[in-house]
C-alpha cells in the first residue's frame, strides 16, 4: 500500500470510528425532552421566553402578545390569549423588555396594520387564540389563529426561524413582516425591506431601547411565489420593491387553497443580509419542516442528557429538565455560522476565531448559571471567556449586562470578573490569562458607577451613589475573586490590594442592630432606618432591604461572623432571617419574591444564604431550608418559578440543589453540599468523565446527609470541590430522617469568642 491510499485508509477509518461513536452516543441518549414542559415560568412573574428554538441559539421564535408591561417583558404570559406576531428574538425571564424583532404574521382579509390595542379588535392584526389549539415542546410550537383561521407550526436551528402556515381558501391571505411594532422599552430607529425575487424578501431593523443600538439582519425565503409583495410606512400601502423608513411593514400575498400549507424560512444574521443568506444555506438549505424539528428535540436531547437522573417523583423529573432546558436558552450564539459578529465596538469582524454570546445577565448568572456551566458545558467554556475579553478590548470593561453586542451597564457590581476568575480557577484555557488578568484589574479599578468612592472611602457613601451599599457589596465579591487569580498568578501587591478591598462590607455593619446599613462619607450611619423597608432604586439596597442585604458576603463568612462577635449572635440573627416577618414598604421592587420569612428566593442577592449553615456546623439547617424551596418554590406549572428566571439563574440553582451542592463563594469551585432531592444522578464533565451522584435512602423524609463517600472512600468535608467533579467518579450520600451527631462537623468558619453550642 502506497502512502498517499494509507494516508486515505487511516483517514477514513478514523471518519468511521467518529461516527461510530457519534452514532453510539445517539443511540444512548434518553428522551429527556418528553419532560420539558415551556409552560413552566410564563405565569406569575417567571417571564419565561416560549415558542421554538435550540440551545444556545439566536434565534428564539415565538408567539408576542399584544399586551406590554413588567410581566410581559418576554413577549408572552399564560393569562393572555392574543398574539400579534411571531417574532424571532426573546428575553428568557428578564426584568426589563426588549427584542421581539422581526415579526411575522398570517392576516386573511384587510386587516389594519400593525399590533393596534386591546381594547379594539380591528385596530390592528392580533388574533385571540384558544390555548386548547396551542401545542409546545423543546424546538417546536403550535398554535391556530382564531381570527384568521390559520393554523401555525413554528420550530428553528440556530439562526433560522422556520414557519409552517395551514390558510383557509382565500384570494386575500397574506404574511405580514412588521419592522414597526415593538414591545415595551425598544422602538425601531431604521428598518428596511427589500424583494428579491418572486419568493425572497430581505432587510434589517435597527432599534434602540435597553440594547441602545440593536441591529438584526434577515433574509426570509417562502415555499411558494408571492402573488404580490407591497411595503408601507404607517397605513400608506404602496407596492415597491424596497423601502427604507423608521417603520416598515411589508406584505407578502398569496391565493390559497383550503389547509394549504406555506412555509418560510428566516435567517439571522448579527451582521449582514449576506450573511443571513449564508447561515440559511448552511443551517436549512431543505424545507423538511418535519426533519428540522426532528434535529432541534435532538439538539436538546443531547444536551439535556448531560445529566440523566432517577427521582420516584415525575413532577420533579419535569421540573428538573424544564429548569435545565431553562439554563441553556443563553447566552445566545451572536455571530454568524463563520465566526463573523458585530462587537461591542458597534463594528462588525470577520471570523473573531471564536464564537461570539450575548445576553449575559451576569448579576444574576455568576452566582449558579455559570457555576453549572463550568460542570456540564466545558466545551463552551473558551468561548464564553473569549467572549468577555473581546467586550473588554473593545469597550474598556468587562461586561455588565451585555445584549446583542450593547452594555446596558444593568444592575450593580463587576459581575463578569467572577466569571472570567472561576473558570481561571478551576484550570480552564483556550484564552490569554494575561489579558483575563489585565481585565479584571482594569474593570475593577475604573472611576465609573461608584468605584471611585470606593477608592477614595474604602466605601461608597449614600449620599454619592444611588443603592451604594449594594454597589460596594457586589464590588468586594468581585475584588475577592480578583485577590485569588492575583495570587495563584504571583501578583502579591494586587492580592494584598483587592482582598483588603473585599472586606469593604465591614464598614456598613452597626453592631447595634446587626444590620448592614448605608454610610455616609463622614462615617454616619442612615437616619429613620427600617430593615424591612426597600425603596425601588431610591436608596442603599438594590432590590432588597437589609434583612436581605446583611448576608451579601458568601466570599468572607468567617469575616461577617466576627462582625457580630458570636457564633451564637450569628446563628440568632440567621435563624432569624427565615421567620421574621415585616413590610416592605410601598414602593419596594417587585423583584423580592418567593419570601420565607425575610429570605427572598425570587431574587439572587439571597441564593447562596441557605448554604451559610454548613460553614458554622449546622448543615441540617441547610438541608432543612433548601428541601422547603426545592418543594416549595418550584413545581411542575405556569407559576412554577418563584421569581424572574433571570436568564438561567433561578433554574441554575434548582439543578445544582437537586444535585446536592451549591458553590457559595463566587469563584474557585467549593461546592456546598446541601440535600439532593434525585436518588442518583450521571453528570457528563470534562474529557469525557461522568461524575456520578447516589443518595441512599432518599426521601421526602430522609432529607438529612449522614454521611459522605467519594470513590468509595469516606469523606468528611461539607463540601466538594470543582476538580473532584470534574474528575469524574461517585459521591455517595447517605440519607435519614434526623440531623446527624456526627456528619458536618468539621468546619471553616470559627467562633471568635470560643462558644460552643
Amino acid at each position: 500500500m502506497n502512502l498517499k491510499k494509507a494516508s486515505c485508509f487511516i483517514l477514513s477509518l478514523a471518519l468511521l470510528c467518529a461516527c461510530t461513536d457519534k452514532a453510539t452516543q445517539d443511540n444512548n441518549l434518553q428522551n429527556l425532552t418528553q419532560y420539558v414542559d415551556p409552560y413552566i415560568g410564563t405565569g406569575d412573574h417567571g417571564h419565561v421566553f416560549l415558542g421554538a428554538n435550540v440551545p444556545f441559539g439566536l434565534v428564539q421564535l415565538g408567539p408576542t402578545n399584544i399586551t406590554e408591561g413588567w410581566d410581559w417583558v418576554s413577549g408572552y404570559h399564560i393569562s393572555d390569549s392574543t398574539i400579534w406576531g411571531f417574532t424571532h428574538m426573546h428575553l428568557n425571564g428578564t426584568g426589563i423588555g426588549d427584542l421581539c424583532d422581526i415579526a411575522l404574521m398570517p392576516v386573511v382579509g384587510n386587516a389594519t396594520l400593525g399590533k393596534g390595542v386591546i381594547k379594539d379588535p380591528n385596530s390592528g392584526m392580533y388574533s385571540f387564540f384558544d390555548r386548547n389549539t396551542e401545542k409546545v415542546k423543546a424546538g417546536y410550537y403550535a398554535v391556530h389563529l382564531d381570527r384568521y383561521n390559520v393554523d401555525v407550526e413554528l420550530t428553528a436551528t440556530k439562526r433560522v426561524g422556520f414557519h409552517k402556515y395551514i390558510f383557509p381558501e382565500s384570494t386575500e391571505s397574506k404574511v405580514v413582516i412588521d419592522l414597526k411594532s415593538k414591545i415595551n422599552w425598544d422602538e425601531p430607529v431604521e428598518t428596511y425591506l427589500v424583494q428579491e425575487n418572486d419568493s425572497t424578501i430581505s432587510g434589517y431593523r435597527y432599534s434602540k431601547g435597553w440594547a441602545n443600538d440593536q441591529r438584526v439582519f434577515f433574509t426570509a425565503r417562502f415555499s411558494k411565489p408571492m402573488k404580490k409583495f407591497i411595503v408601507s410606512e404607517g397605513q400608506d400601502v404602496k407596492e415597491g420593491i424596497e423601502l427604507k423608513a423608521v417603520g416598515v411593514i411589508g406584505q407578502a400575498l398569496f391565493d390559497t387553497k383550503d389547509k394549504e400549507e406555506l412555509y418560510i424560512k428566516v435567517a439571522l444574521s448579527p451582521v449582514s443580509i449576506e450573511n443571513a443568506k449564508m447561515n440559511m444555506q448552511e443551517e436549512l438549505p431543505g424545507w423538511d419542516f418535519q426533519q428540522t424539528i426532528a434535529d432541534a428535540d435532538k439538539a436538546w436531547n443531547e444536551e439535556l442528557n448531560k445529566i440523566v437522573i432517577d427521582v420516584d417523583d415525575d413532577a420533579v423529573r419535569r421540573t428538573f429538565y424544564t429548569a435545565l432546558y431553562h439554563t441553556m436558552i443563553a447566552p445566545s450564539e451572536f455571530c454568524d455560522v463563520d465566526g463573523d459578529y458585530r462587537g461591542a465596538d458597534g463594528q462588525m469582524h470577520t471570523n473573531g476565531g471564536f464564537k461570539n454570546y450575548a445576553t449575559f445577565s451576569l448579576w444574576d448568572t455568576y452566582r449558579a448559571a455559570h457555576p453549572l456551566m463550568t460542570i456540564i458545558h466545558p466545551e463552551k467554556m473558551s468561548d464564553i471567556i473569549n467572549t468577555m475579553l473581546t467586550i473588554y478590548k473593545q469597550q474598556g470593561k468587562l461586561p455588565v449586562w451585555h445584549l446583542v453586542g450593547c452594555e446596558t451597564d444593568c444592575m450593580v457590581g463587576n459581575p463578569g470578573i467572577s466569571v472570567v476568575a472561576d473558570a481561571i480557577l478551576k484550570g480552564y484555557g483556550g484564552f490569554d490569562k494575561k489579558l483575563a488578568y489585565e481585565a479584571m484589574k482594569k474593570s475593577a479599578m475604573l472611576d465609573e458607577r461608584g468605584i471611585k468612592y470606593m477608592k477614595e472611602y474604602g466605601y461608597i457613601p449614600y449620599e454619592k451613589e444611588e443603592e451604594g451599599l449594594s454597589k460596594c457589596m457586589e464590588y468586594a465579591i468581585a475584588d475577592w475573586a480578583i485577590a485569588q487569580v492575583a495570587k495563584e498568578m504571583g501578583h502579591n501587591d494586587d492580592y494584598e490590594y483587592f482582598l483588603n478591598r473585599s472586606k469593604a462590607y465591614k464598614y456598613y455593619f452597626d453592631k447595634e442592630t446587626g444590620f448592614m446599613r448605608g454610610l455616609s462619607a463622614d462615617g454616619k450611619f442612615r437616619p429613620n432606618f427600617n430593615p424591612f423597608e426597600s425603596v425601588h432604586r431610591e436608596n442603599d439596597y438594590t432590590e432588597g432591604n437589609a434583612w436581605q442585604y446583611t448576608w451579601l458576603v458568601p466570599h468572607d463568612i468567617q469575616g461577617l461572623l466576627d462582625l457580630f462577635g458570636s457564633k451564637e449572635a450569628f446563628v440568632t440573627k440567621l435563624d432569624s432571617l427565615f421567620v421574621v416577618e415585616g413590610h416592605l414598604g410601598d414602593h419596594a421592587s417587585p423583584d423580592i419574591s418567593g419570601l420565607i420569612g425575610q429570605y427572598a428566593h425570587g431574587n439572587e442577592p439571597s441564593h447562596h444564604v441557605l448554604y451559610m449553615y454548613p460553614y458554622i456546623g449546622q448543615p441540617w439547617k441547610t438541608a432543612d431550608k433548601v428541601r422547603e424551596v426545592l418543594s416549595q418554590l418550584y413545581h411542575d406549572q405556569p407559576a412554577g418559578i418563584s421569581g424572574n428566571e433571570d436568564v438561567g439563574q433561578m433554574s441554575a440553582w434548582y439543578i445544582l440543589s437537586a444535585l446536592g451542592f451549591y458553590q457559595v463563594e463566587p469563584a474557585g469551585g467549593k461546592y456546598i453540599f446541601g440535600s439532593p432531592i434525585v436518588n442518583k444522578a450521571s453528570v457528563r464533565v470534562k474529557d469525557g468523565k461522568t461524575f456520578e451522584i447516589v443518595a441512599k435512602n432518599n426521601s421526602a423524609a430522609n432529607k438529612y446527609i449522614q454521611s459522605v463517600s467519594l470513590n468509595g472512600k469516606p469523606y468528611d468535608k461539607y463540601y466538594i470541590s470543582f476538580a473532584d467533579i470534574a474528575s469524574g467518579g461517585t459521591l455517595e450520600f447517605v440519607m435519614g430522617d434526623k440531623p446527624s451527631d456526627s456528619w458536618g462537623t468539621t468546619v471553616d468558619v470559627l467562633d471568635a469568642t470560643e462558644i460552643k453550642e
